[in-house]
């Protein structure tokens, strides 16, 4: 007797089922809307910069940038930016580890203290740091040369014509307090989501706290690194708030390049001030490159990983 061979056919379904997604009117409106919404409050305002900048000619553009008060300012931007960017750094990197990889009474307070600045307006931290370290201000009061609390301070103080506030070291300080949340908060839940487990692992084979950092977590962390820093880079440089309380507008001294933008923008200067903010617009789209530039090799390299 032959054995017949029997097959099992499966219905394939007339159409194909769409309950996980959304019709194609749907996605095409939705990219629609967000196409409109670029164009209307990124691309065309961009545009316009430039457009507006260039309206008197290359000559008047590359006269207004080379201005010893534009350069004043795009020099005292980098230098905000120079100093406050590697010292956030190094903060967001401590306070994440900490954060991240011990148990310890505080943590959530930390937390809390690390979210502050984005909380607080940047008009009243910089206003903050003039009740603290101004003339009559807490701190103040003990430097300041008329009736100084400690003399030998003040003295010194005027023989080096050090000063903080309507000074660059203020302008720092509060670039400084606005940034410092970036890296931290980029690395608080990366190093939360990689454990502890390598660095125990490390800690068992005899690799001290150093070994550990440089060869286990920084490799981690460095991707996501990266990212902080290149946004906290992106609010030192566009600051404007904070720093227009501490800097005390002080042409070719204290003016960074929000601040000379607006200067010159009151003065009615218009051309000028869009050549000048053309600068900082520059400088943002080299920002933007850079992230996106780290957000497409971050996830190459998981994407190889897995």
């Amino acid at each position: 007797m032959t054995p017949v061979a029997t097959t099992l056919h499966v219905p394939r379904p007339t159409a194909q089922r769409r309950s996980t997604s959304e019709p194609p009117w749907v996605r095409w409106l939705l990219i629609g809307i967000a196409l409109v919404f670029l164009t209307l409050f990124l691309f065309i305002p961009i545009i316009s910069v430039f457009a507006q900048a260039f309206a008197k000619g290359f000559g008047f553009y590359f006269h207004t940038i080379a201005d010893p008060l534009a350069l004043s300012a795009i020099k005292l931007t980098l230098i905000a930016a120079g100093i406050s960017v590697p010292l956030n750094c190094i903060f967001g990197v401590c306070a994440a580890w900490a954060i991240a990889k011990f148990d310890f009474r505080g943590k959530n307070i930390l937390l809390t203290l690390i979210d502050l600045p984005f909380s607080i307006s940047p008009v009243i931290s910089g206003l903050i740091y003039v009740l603290v370290f101004g003339a009559q201000g807490w701190l103040g009061l003990y430097m300041n040369a008329d009736n100084p609390k400690f003399p030998w301070l003040a003295q010194w103080l005027n023989d080096h014509d050090f000063h903080i506030i309507f000074a660059v070291p203020g302008i720092v300080l509060a670039t400084i307090f606005v940034t410092f949340p970036f890296v931290a908060r980029e690395l608080i839940p990366l190093m939360q989501a990689q454990g502890r487990t390598e660095e125990e692992a490390a800690r068992v084979l005899g690799a001290s706290g150093w070994q550990t950092f440089w060869r286990v977590t920084l490799p981690n962390i460095k991707w996501g690194l990266i990212y902080g820093v290149i946004l906290c880079n992106a609010r030192a440089m566009g600051e404007f708030g904070a720093v227009s309380v501490v800097s005390g507008h002080i042409r070719g001294q204290t003016n960074t390049i929000p601040l000379h933008v607006e200067i010159l923008y009151n003065e009615y200067n218009f051309t000028g001030a869009f050549a000048v903010a053309s600068v900082l617009a520059f400088l943002a789209l080299i920002t933007l490159a850079l992230k996106i530039w780290a957000e497409r090799k971050h996830a190459e390299l998981s994407a190889a990983s897995q």
